[in-house]
């Protein structure tokens, strides 16, 4: 194969003898014809020629990295394709020479998204996306940039030229689709894009208006001027011009491809599923309809076209569903028919140059050549394989085949000779690495799930799995065959390295694993002839110290052969002995990223992982225990960075190392000095993955990393002592391997079954069938269903022998947990049958103390995760809670709350308010001084005019007093009227002095002035408005403190009278009192309080310490208790106790009246007198009351009306206020629309502006290119004429040149001279009409080269002698030839340079139309200016002003609201206040009138009034003296007052009732000594009952130690049940305890309030004078 790489790019030329026989890869990117037969696509750095009707392959490497983007031209076969590097260059090749061209170098900084060739000429456009998006122009033959353009932020997905017209490139993205025009004057390019209006997602056209320059924007005659949306987003640049809000954007159409026409139009796909026709040259729009008589396509439905190529009559289109449609088009509609079906989805289409062709390929790179003709044929030239190459390695002795691992499992077979896939193979399984064995035809392939599978490659074409072993459930990381193909070594990730028989003969037989490090690095072995061990070196990594760890170990040769059986080197289990394998333990103080064993054993070279260093390490000879560390005696600069690997050759003398870098580099193992390196790979794609070499070492396979190559390495020059060893060692190899795979390759042709090799041990064990009760077979039973790992079997294995060993001891253990478990079955259903109080949990009687803490653990974790989740919910609503208190609470000056009516429903509410921030008192402040200047400025003014015109002292002062005068006039002339003012806020006593008139508010700092001081204004209100709330609020807390005052009274005399009656208590609401919202009380709280033990004991204690001193209080309090018991508690029975009062019955009234005597009868007499007495007494008490609770409810009544009728005039001041605040806020909202649409207007005149200065700048832009465009002109026609001079010149000095021959020999001459050569037309093939839509497309510059080059071809026939006439001679005719051929040569230089001059012309007039079309924007900009300002000075000067009106000085015919008052003046007020001023006298005089009959009316209701007044207080007088009459003086005050020694009296008094306190003293202890009695009894009982429990404790006791399988299990558990259950006894009976005395202390409590009520009414009944 061919294979073209960079010269000068070359590194490493010396000492090179690589080099790159073949590359095999798929694409990634689209694929390109070169020629009818020959496409080309990127893979990694190499590029892949293949030829169609050969297949054979060419390879062009790029060396200094991953190849970009690639694009080819047909009719001069070139490749352009661009690296991806820093400043990337795109490198331009011919082919099939592969010899490059020329580079080109732009000023890209990052990479090359787009590359396209012009289908005619020598152009080639490239587009760079990040940072740039940079579109250019080159011209690849001269290596020169013609013309560039940045587009910001515009992605492009695909860029194509126009093939019938190369100076038209589309570009389309997802967003749009732009059609850039090239523009040529001479030798100059210019770039001129158009951008294509795309429909909406339902296929209909926005009709856009011009958003710049709108022409129908609506008109306001009240609110000023309507502007664009760009003017009020306050938009002045150039993104105003195409400025649309969120509300009026609408989704558009998104292309996915786009193809030419041969008419120059464009069919675009979208995602939507819609297609659409573009006009090349209008840009029009169309939307194809599909027709509806196309039948369904099998229920499918083409949604987003991936890709689209045209054909005739229409366009190929493929989707995601593998087929290829056929779009047949006519004018406005398509047909849509099925073409062809492909196994995958179709990502890219495309003809090949003579469209005889069709190309297809799929989205994993496989590549399909459908050929039209009269059988049309579909051939797959490329077949990819199902992901990339995950490993790769040559079947054994790497001569001619080799396989190759993808990631998804499938596994080919390839010629190694030319890359031919000769067989595939599918594993359906995730797989991880491969492995080809030395001694057999057979790979093996590590998977994800642990499995190892051994495919036979004895028949290359026909590979299958023969034999299958299932390891572990971990991922297998590391497949190694020693050299002789002895053992197979297996590395998973968990770190276990599996040891298996490698022969086939032997089933892969499984000898055992030993364990090593996690994360196992590199496996290496040493396996040489004529020894009788196997070395084994695996390097792992140590993270925790930063070094890393190697383990040595050597296996015999005899385990292959038989000889030792592997039972002896591995435990039941599978383990390897350490001992037995000679396992060393070595450590290196750096981190190595791979490591082998040299052939001498006695050392290991290592690529280090941090530095760029190969070193070599001595292995210690003598034995030793523990871990060991090496240190390097040899140190090797790499030359390679990233990480790497070493691989050693097949005698072991050659040390291969890859790394990230993507270079291999051959080493001597002895020197390590590299004497071969090659750059197969790049490092953008991470370098070599791995490398293989073949047994003799001729054949060197590289696989990429990440690129997806696999690369096949040949030496140059392979002899001498370089050859002579591998070669010598490679052939003793074979020799000792060839009976050896014989007879192994015998054992592949026997059909096997794919199974789980098990091992022979495994399959004896299996084949027994040992005798085990139940519960052995609950321990080793598994899931028949479910494939178990081969350590799992090991492991259940041994299970099965120890349960057979250690069966009598389990059956013993099993018997007595059943006796035990039916003894905790009875103990739990006694449980069930015993009281609650009694009854245990179920969870204690659970054996497990493990489980059991481990459910109290897990129930532990929920509760704290459950407590910290309650905890952070509480927080964030705390912290929520907090900033609504902060924001809407704390920050409030006055807060906000209303206030409620007693009997009405009216609610006041007053203003919340915050304080004013620093800045705006400030600015308050600023305006206000301001203000003052101004007005003090005026006073000024006015004092000078004045002086300046006074001519006396007496004129001046006149003047002064006339000066004051209108100093008043001023004053009352700025506190202006309320309708003018447009406000009431007068009426709450706020000064409006300083606020401007609303007819003189003309500039910006006026309108924001009078704002700052209606803000004020507001809050004035607003603050009086608050006064007002605050008085009235504080009489309300005032009323309800008098209400519940009097209540109190109204209570005792319900409770007097014994009514039925609800005293009416008003309370204040949470709306009145928003603070309460804000604190918790204790009865909104719903849930209980949580409280530990100890804290409740604690209170309980507390409580009954506090109740004892109450007690003994109590008893030592003889004098109240004998007060209480003798006189009920009180002293003398007050008047209110009347009601009380009882006279008790004489004792003879039990008996017969027939039985009474005579003193018995007058004393009956005597007590009904006093019955009757007392039953008047109760009466005239019982009026007073019912009087006087009247009275108090009349006075609570009168008092809250007159509250409520004060709030009612509050809430009118509420009304009016907030009228007010309305009313300010209103002028405050016109002023600020008035600011808002004067800011719009200055943004529009500023966008204008802007407009202008961009306009003018682009005038003087197409004024330059138009002078420059002429000068060209001039300066081309000027050749032009002269050329044209020059060629009449020649055409009239003809016959001059021939004066010396015949006239009649000069005319013949001279007809030959006029005669022209007839140029024949190359006629294209009539197939190529047919077939080709686009026809031939000759570029300007091939076409001139071509006719130029047969115009020569014909002027070499007429300039034959053959054609002289006759009699002429030679010297002459030839004379006369040079003489022509000069002149044809002008004639087509005059053709040329006219050609160019229409070209230029036709430049020139499009400049110039442009430049008209500037000059139009210009004026209309102008235009738009000037109605723009007349617009702001009619705003300016009209003004919104608010007035006041009354209700009915205006009446409207009809309900409608009329805005528009064309027919309505403003006149002066001073006619108005004339008015006024007459209508005030005259009724100034009336009211005069009016009042002084009002006075003597009024003189005579208060005459009237002092009269009644004097009546009701005679009347007054008069019950006073009636009550003092009926005033009830008792015998006790007349006793006090008779009584000169009372105090003596008193005295005796209480002396006795010390006497009865005694008394009932002792009553009080003998009744304590029989509690103590009782309770003696009761201590004595509850003895008993100790004793009982006692003896039944003893009883358990005994009923425990006769249960001697519980105490041999559960010793522990038994006394902790008992002391378990006397705790729970115990703490039962201190409950009850504890709820006796809760019964006493509740008692205590009542005892309590009986004694305070009585107390009571002993005072209540306690004789009392009141003083007179």
């Amino acid at each position: 194969m061919a294979q073209g790489r960079e010269r000068e790019d070359t590194i490493y030329a010396t000492g090179q003898s690589l080099a790159v026989r073949w590359v095999q890869g798929f694409p990634k990117q689209n694929v390109h014809f070169v020629n009818d037969n020959t496409f080309c696509y990127p893979c990694g750095n190499y590029i892949i020629f293949i030829n169609i009707e050969t297949k054979k392959k060419t390879v062009l490497q790029c060396i200094s990295g991953i190849v970009g983007v690639v694009a080819t031209n047909v009719p001069c076969e070139v490749v352009a394709f661009s690296d991806r590097k820093l400043k990337p260059v795109i490198h331009i090749y011919n082919f099939p020479a592969l010899t490059r061209k020329t580079k080109l170098k732009g000023d890209v900084l990052l990479d090359y998204t787009l590359l396209a060739f012009s289908y005619c000429g020598t152009y080639l456009a490239s587009y760079s996306s990040l940072p740039e998006f940079e579109l250019a122009l080159w011209n690849w033959e001269s290596n020169v940039i013609l013309c560039k353009k940045l587009q910001p932020d515009m992605d492009v997905s695909q860029m194509s030229f126009n093939p019938m017209n190369w100076c038209q490139l589309c570009l389309s993205s997802p967003t749009t689709v732009n059609v850039w025009t090239i523009e040529r004057n001479n030798q100059e390019h210019y770039f001129k894009p158009k951008t294509v209006k795309l429909p909406l997602e339902d296929g209909s056209f926005l009709s856009e208006t011009d958003e710049t320059f709108p022409q129908s924007l609506p008109k306001d005659p009240i609110y000023g001027p309507v502007l664009p949306v760009s003017a009020i987003a306050g938009l002045v640049g150039e993104e105003a011009e195409n400025f649309r809000p969120k509300d009026d954007t609408y989704p558009f159409l998104h292309p996915t491809m786009h193809c030419w026409t041969p008419t120059s139009d464009l069919y675009v796909g979208c995602e939507e599923g819609l297609l659409l026709m573009i006009d090349g040259e209008t840009l029009k729009v169309t939307v194809l309809n599909k027709a509806e008589e196309t039948p369904p396509l099998d229920e499918r439905n083409l949604i987003t076209p991936i890709t689209l190529v045209y054909q005739k009559e229409g366009v190929f289109a493929s989707g995601i569903d593998g087929f290829i449609y056929s779009f047949i088009i006519k004018e406005s509609s398509y047909k849509i028919q099925d073409f062809l079906e492909i196994e995958g989805s179709v990502q890219y289409l495309v003809f090949s140059p003579n469209y005889k062709m069709l190309l297809i390929q799929t989205d994993k790179g496989s590549v399909y050549i459908y050929t039209f003709g009269e059988e049309p044929t579909l051939d797959q030239i490329l077949d990819a394989c199902d992901g990339k190459f995950q490993a790769m390695d040559l079947v054994s002795p790497g001569t001619e085949h080799f396989v190759t691992l993808t990631q998804l499992g499938e596994v080919c077979i390839w010629w190694i000779e030319d890359s031919t896939c000769v067989s595939k193979i599918n594993l359906n399984t995730p797989t991880t690495v491969l492995a080809c064995s030395p001694s057999s035809l057979s790979a093996a392939v590590g998977t994800v799930g642990g499995s190892v599978h051994f495919i036979s490659v004895q028949d290359a074409e026909f590979p299958h799995v023969f034999h299958k072993a299932f390891l572990s459930e971990s991922s297998v990381q590391h497949l190694v065959y020693d050299q002789r193909g002895m053992f197979l070594f297996v590395g998973t990730l968990e770190g276990k390295v599996f040891v298996m028989n490698a022969r086939p003969s032997s089933s892969f037989e499984i000898i055992g694993f030993t364990e090593v490090g996690k994360d196992i690095l590199q496996i290496s072995t040493v396996s040489l002839l004529g020894s009788e061990i196997v070395e084994v070196l695996v390097l792992s990594p140590v993270p925790e110290t930063g070094r890393s760890r190697l383990e040595i170990f050597s296996l015999p040769q005899a385990l292959v052969q038989g000889l030792i059986p592997s039972a002896t080197f591995a435990d039941e289990r599978g383990r390897l002995n350490d001992e037995l394998i000679h396992k060393y333990l070595y450590e290196v103080e750096h981190t190595l990223y791979s490591a082998v064993l040299d052939f001498q054993s006695n050392q290991i070279h290592g690529f280090c992982d941090q530095v760029p260093y190969i070193c070599s390490y001595f292995i210690p000879e003598e034995g030793h225990s523990g871990v060991q560390i090496l240190k390097p005696y040899k140190k090797v600069q790499s030359r390679q960075y990233g990480h790497g690997t070493l691989y050693l050759s097949s005698h072991g003398l050659w040390l291969a190392s890859i790394a990230k870098c993507g270079i291999l580099c051959i080493r001597d193992v002895f020197t390590l000095e590299t004497f071969a390196r090659c750059r197969s790979n790049s490092h953008q794609g991470h370098g070599i993955q791995s490398v293989r070499i073949s047994m003799d070492g001729r054949n060197i396979l590289v696989n990429g990393r990440d690129d997806g190559t696999l690369v096949y390495l040949k030496w140059k020059h392979f002899e001498g002592p370089l050859a002579c060893g591998i070669l010598e060692h490679c052939g003793r190899l074979l020799l000792y391997l060839g009976n050896i795979m014989e007879e192994e390759n015998d054992h592949l042709r026997t059909p096997s079954k794919v199974s789980l090799d098990v091992g022979p041990e495994c399959e004896d064990t299996a084949s027994k069938k040992p005798s085990i009760d139940s519960s052995q077979e609950e321990l080793v039973s598994t899931d028949d269903m479910k494939e178990i790992s081969w350590i799992q079997q090991k492991s259940q294995e041994a299970i099965k022998k120890e349960v057979n060993l250690f069966s009598k001891k389990r059956k013993e253990i099993k018997s007595g947990i059943k006796a035990l478990a039916a003894t905790v079955l009875n103990m739990m259903e006694e449980n069930e049958k015993a009281d609650n109080i009694a009854k245990l949990d179920q969870e204690e009687f659970g054996l497990d103390l493990e489980e059991l803490e481990r459910l109290h653990e897990e129930s532990e974790e929920e509760v704290a995760k459950m407590k910290k989740d309650i905890e952070m919910h509480n927080l964030a609503k705390g912290y929520l809670a907090e900033l609504i208190k902060e924001e809407c609470w704390k920050s409030m000056a006055v807060k906000g709350r209303a206030l409620k009516c007693f009997h009405i429903p009216y609610v006041v509410e007053n203003f919340p308010m915050k304080l004013r921030t620093d800045e705006e008192q400030k600015e308050l402040e600023r305006v206000l001084q301001q203000k003052k200047i101004e007005a003090e400025c005026l006073k000024v003014r006015k004092e000078i005019i004045e002086v300046q015109s006074a001519v006396n002292l007496i004129k001046k002062h006149h003047e002064e007093e006339d000066e004051e005068e209108e100093e008043n006039k001023t004053e009352k002339k700025t506190n202006l009227p309320n309708y003018l003012l447009g406000s009431l806020s007068a009426d709450f006593g706020v000064d409006t002095s300083l606020l401007s008139s609303q007819l003189q508010l003309h500039t910006r700092e006026e309108k924001i002035n009078q704002i700052i001081l209606l803000k004020d204004i507001i809050y004035k209100v607003k603050t009086v408005f608050n006064r007002e709330f605050d008085l009235a609020y504080k009489q309300k807390e005032f009323e309800i403190a008098r209400v519940k005052e009097r209540n109190v009274r109204i209570q005792e005399i319900i409770l007097d009278l014994e009514l039925e009656e609800n005293v009416w208590q008003p309370e204040f609401e949470d709306s009145e009192k928003p603070e309460r919202t804000l604190v918790v009380e204790d009865e909104e709280i719903r849930v209980h309080k949580h409280v530990n033990p100890w804290l409740r004991a604690k209170v309980q204690l507390r409580a009954t310490r506090e109740m004892e001193l109450r007690l003994q209080a109590q008893s030592t309090d003889t004098r109240h208790r004998a007060l209480k018991d003798m006189m009920g508690g009180v002293l003398e029975v007050k008047r209110e106790d009347i009601l009380r009062m009882t006279i008790p019955q004489p004792p003879f009234m039990a008996k017969p009246d027939a039985m009474w005597t005579e003193e018995e009868k007058k004393q009956f007499k005597d007590y009904e007198k006093k019955v009757k007495e007392l039953n008047e007494e109760r009466e005239k008490y019982r009026k007073s009351l019912e009087a006087e609770m009247k009275k108090l409810q009349n006075s609570i009544h009168e008092s809250t009306q007159n509250f409520d009728e004060l709030l009612k005039r509050l809430f009118e001041r509420r009304v009016m206020a907030e009228m007010v605040v309305n009313q300010e806020e209103l002028k405050i909202n016109n002023l600020v629309f008035s600011l808002l649409l004067d800011e719009e207007l200055c943004s529009r005149e500023l966008f204008l502006n802007n407009y202008l200065a961009r306009k003018q700048v682009e005038k003087c832009q197409t004024s330059e290119a138009i002078q420059k465009a002429k000068e060209n002109l001039d300066l081309y026609k000027e050749h032009y004429d002269n050329l044209l001079a020059e060629d009449k010149v020649l055409d009239r000095s003809f016959k001059k040149e021939f004066s010396d021959i015949h006239s009649h020999q000069v005319e013949i001459l001279y007809k030959l001279f006029k005669r022209r050569p007839r140029i024949h037309k190359q006629k294209t093939h009539s197939e190529t009409i047919i077939i080709v839509p686009f026809g031939e497309r000759p570029g300007p510059g091939k076409s001139n080269k071509d006719n130029s080059a047969q115009l020569m071809k014909a002027m070499d026939e007429l300039d034959s002698v053959s054609n002289m006439p006759e009699g002429l001679d030679l010297s002459v005719w030839e004379h006369f030839c040079i003489i022509r051929r000069t002149k044809m040569e002008n004639e087509q230089k005059v053709k040329q340079k006219a050609a160019g001059l229409m070209e230029m012309t036709s430049f020139l007039r499009k400049r110039v139309e442009e430049d008209e079309s500037v000059q139009q924007e210009i004026e209309k900009v102008y235009r738009e200016l000037i109605l723009l300002q007349e617009e702001k000075v009619r705003f300016q000067l009209n003004l919104t002003i608010q007035i006041l009106l009354k209700q009915g000085q205006i009446e409207l015919d009809n309900f409608q609201l009329i805005l528009d008052y064309p027919d309505a003046i403003l006149i002066n007020k001073t006619i108005i206040e004339d008015l006024n001023s007459v209508i005030r006298t005259q009724g100034q005089k009336k009211v005069a009138s009016m009042m002084e009959s009002k006075e003597v009316h009024k003189g005579i209701f208060q005459i009237e009034w002092e009269h009644k007044k004097m009546e009701m207080e005679m009347e007054d007088l008069n019950q006073k003296a009636w009550d003092i009459q009926m005033l009830f003086f008792s015998r006790d005050r007349q006793k006090y007052l008779n009584e000169p020694n009372y105090d003596s009296l008193i005295n005796l008094q209480i002396g006795i009732m010390e006497q009865t306190i005694a008394v009932l003293d002792k009553t009080h202890k003998k009744n304590v000594e029989n509690c103590k009695k009782i309770l003696k009894k009761l201590g004595k009982f509850s003895n008993q009952k100790d004793v009982a429990n006692y003896t039944l404790s003893c009883n358990l006791r005994e009923e425990l130690v006769s249960i001697s399988e519980r105490k041999d299990i559960c010793n522990a558990m038994g006394s902790r049940l008992t002391c378990e259950k006397i705790a729970k006894e115990r703490y039962e009976n201190m409950m009850q305890q504890q709820k006796l005395m809760h019964i006493s202390k509740q008692q205590a409590e009542q005892i309590s309030i009986l004694q305070a009520e009585v107390e009571r009414l002993r005072m209540k009944t306690f004789p009392a004078l009141a003083q007179m």
